[in-house]
């Protein structure tokens, strides 16, 4: 694991694994539940989506009615939710919240959050008696149903004990530190550099459609060439493919690059390059396609450059590309 401390080794037996409840099963939560689901966890789980639970109860966990009931008497609770304010929803409502009400156990949060926020909120969990893991994770849909996701990790080291299991059964662990929000701090990096990744790769294709080249073919040569990027050849088939279908949406950007631009303010540290790609991804969402894959924001490219990237192949599928 380079210069970073790496979780390493099976998990317990199964006689031994923790008692789990997952919160969040969406694009990636949904492959994340699943994964443990296979490997004989005893599971269980709470969506706002019927469809989404049932999937998972015909996968052998049990269901949960409420974010509480999810709660109670697990040893671990994950929770893969969009942001920081769903994470407060679900953790600290006075009258639902999965932690206030007595709960000991171990709080794995998934989620893109502000540092700040993680490291409040593991205080805030503490005080109520149980323990908090920051654990963004980074990898896509593929990856998390495959339970090879990259998980950037502080707590404790008492505490990472506790989550060890369940995390090394959803992917790579990397520990960042003993302090909540260090781990958060390291999605926020891979976060600016993958969002800048987007939006230059359609920059690129769609400065290759305005000089006229066929954008299938700069598409070949650039995944062969030293301007490749793992965001460029795993975004760009969608633009080529002019595929919405959100794995990963428009609007999740101008959330994420907005950690990234708030706590740049707060270090003081110029991200220029951060700051002009939230405005490309807030210019996307101003079209109307926040709700849309997020390789769409090439859409603002071709109407300002007048343009087109996409280039469907007739007869074919569109091709499908795993997700972050």
């Amino acid at each position: 694991c380079s210069r970073l401390a790496c979780l390493t080794g099976p998990w317990p037996p199964l006689a031994m694994a923790p008692r789990v409840g997952f919160i969040g099963l969406g694009a990636m939560g949904g492959g994340m539940a699943s994964t443990l689901a296979s490997k004989g966890f005893k599971l269980k789980v709470f969506d706002m989506r019927a469809e989404a639970v049932e999937k998972l109860v015909k996968e052998g966990a049990e269901k949960a009615a409420t974010v509480r009931e999810c709660a109670d008497n697990v040893d671990v609770l994950v929770v893969a939710v969009v942001n920081d304010k769903q994470v407060s929803s679900v953790l600290f409502d006075e009258t639902t919240g999965a932690v206030s009400s007595g709960f000991q156990g171990t709080c794995v949060v998934c989620a893109t959050v502000p540092p700040a926020f993680a490291e409040e909120a593991a205080a805030k969990v503490a005080k109520l008696g149980g323990s908090y893991v920051d654990a963004p994770m980074s990898g896509g849909t593929i990856k998390a149903a495959a339970g090879q996701l990259t998980f950037m990790v502080s707590a404790e080291a008492a505490v990472l004990e506790r989550a060890k299991a369940t995390l090394d059964a959803m992917g790579k662990v990397y520990v960042l530190g003993s302090k909540p929000g260090q781990g958060s701090s390291m999605k926020m990096v891979n976060q600016l550099l993958a969002g800048v990744h987007i939006a230059t790769a359609a920059e690129a294709m769609a400065l290759g459609a305005k000089a006229g080249l066929d954008t299938r073919q700069v598409f070949e040569i650039i995944t062969s060439a030293a301007g490749n990027s793992w965001m460029f050849e795993n975004r760009v088939p969608h633009m080529l493919d002019d595929d919405p279908t959100p794995h990963s949406a428009v609007d999740i950007w101008p959330k994420d690059l907005g950690i990234v631009m708030d706590e740049s303010k707060r270090l003081g540290f110029p991200c220029p390059m951060a700051g002009q790609a939230m405005q490309q991804f807030l210019a996307a969402r101003g079209l109307g396609l926040g709700s849309k894959d997020d390789s769409f924001v090439v859409k603002v490219y071709e109407a300002l450059g007048g343009a087109k990237v996409a280039r469907p192949m007739e007869g074919e599928k569109p091709a499908k590309k795993q997700k972050t």
